[in-house]
């Protein structure tokens, strides 16, 4: 007990302490987030009309990232697979980095589905055990049981790893092991169960696509290990962490290969409504080249393909994915592509035309935007705090800071 007291209070001076740059950081980082909550309290004293969603158009922004931070939180599965099933070195050091990614991107999406919610109070129905779940018949209850698993599983797995490192022991892997093992099909499933989410409208023919779980799939090993590939150079450059580049090379190889699956199935499906050429077109025609003068979407979605094919060759060729200009170029670009395919690109069409023909353009208001950029500066707050405890205990530094309270609670005995 005294051992897990200490390891507490140590967690709670190294989230608080830092340099001027850390306090920097996490002050902007606040004050966003500031931002953000008290808009939202604007948008619950007013309502959901404060917002660019209507009836024809019910979800927006919101959404958007949540579905696309659903495909963030997957990608933890592309370090797990070679660290803990191949035992590579370079990746086996840094998993857990990407793990408590998958944390903080999984907390970002429960609060855009509570954030979209009108009364947000009413969540508690939604979970087992004290609401009515309408567990296994609604696609919506197994959404939230995957994703509240995923958020457990690769919570409890970097914080038992990370407690025995801090006691300097190794983890038992026999406890280890099945979590592990559960977390890849697991880190899978929260974005196919997503992607049935959205089959399961038969009234909006633009995502009944069988292809649809794949590339939702597919583009996650691209925006999730894109977001990784910057974030590990910050790190490694900011604190003593070890990140070789082979790791970040090996990530890049996986992305180009993802990507092009990607690009793949979305050419597969622009074939088949395009030629077949049915009344179900119509989304597709408003998305790629617009429709009875809404057009809003064409720049954003075609800026998205080019972004996306750009960094699909930056890292197919390793003379480009190697080079760390371009291989952050394309991260960038690869980031940018997918959000707007997988968020406005995805979401809005799905609406547009309503199934009785109504077109609505859809614009986010600015407490729409300032709460979303305040969800994203808590999720970089989260990160930032679990980095801020797992590296030094990566490092062996945090077992140092154990041993001073040894000593400062002697000398006070």
């Amino acid at each position: 007990m005294n051992t897990l007291m200490e390891f507490l209070v140590g967690t709670f001076i190294l989230a608080f302490r830092g340099g001027k740059k850390y306090y920097a950081w996490m002050g902007s980082l606040i004050l966003i987030a500031l931002v953000g909550l008290g808009a939202w309290v604007y948008q619950l004293k007013t309502g959901l009309g404060i917002t660019g969603m209507r009836d024809p158009v019910s979800w927006g922004l919101y959404i958007a990232n949540f579905t696309f931070l659903v495909g963030v939180a997957a990608a933890a599965v592309l370090l797990v697979i070679p660290a803990y099933i191949y035992k590579w070195g370079p990746i086996k050091e840094i998993v857990l980095l990407g793990e408590l990614l998958a944390v903080a991107a999984i907390s970002m999406c429960l609060m855009f589905v509570t954030f979209d919610l009108g009364h947000p109070e009413r969540f508690w129905h939604l979970i087992p055990g004290l609401g009515i779940l309408n567990f296994p018949i609604s696609m919506l209850s197994w959404d939230v049981v995957v994703l509240n698993v995923y958020l457990a599983v690769n919570l409890i797995v970097p914080v038992y790893i990370l407690y025995n490192a801090y006691q300097g022991r190794e983890p038992n892997y026999k406890v280890l092991w099945p979590l592990i093992i559960f977390s890849i099909p697991a880190a899978v499933s929260i974005h196919t169960v997503t992607a049935f989410l959205y089959n399961g409208f038969p009234s909006r023919p633009f995502w009944n696509a069988s292809i649809l779980a794949p590339r939702f799939i597919a583009s996650a090993f691209c925006s999730g290990p894109s977001f990784i590939i910057l974030a590990f150079q910050l790190i490694r450059k900011h604190t003593q962490i070890k990140i070789q580049d082979r790791a970040i090379f090996k990530l890049a190889e996986i992305i180009a290969y993802a990507m092009g699956i990607n690009l793949f199935l979305l050419i597969a499906e622009v074939f088949k409504e395009y030629y077949s050429a049915t009344v179900h077109l119509a989304p597709m025609k408003y998305l790629f080249q617009g429709l009875e003068g809404h057009n809003e979407l064409v720049p954003f979605i075609w800026t998205a393909i080019a972004f996306n094919t750009i960094a699909f060759f930056l890292f197919l060729t390793p003379k480009t994915r190697e080079n760390f200009f371009t291989l952050n170029l394309g991260c960038v670009l690869m980031f940018i592509g997918v959000w707007i395919e997988k968020g406005p690109g995805l979401i809005l069409p799905g609406f547009v035309p309503t199934p009785l023909g109504e077109m609505w353009s859809y614009a986010p208001t600015v407490p729409e935007v300032l709460i979303t950029l305040g969800i994203w500066a808590i999720g970089l707050i989260i990160y930032t705090l679990l980095l801020k405890v797992a590296i030094p205990i990566e490092v062996g530094e945090f077992r140092q800071i154990k041993d001073r309270l040894h000593g400062i609670v002697g000398q006070n005995q």
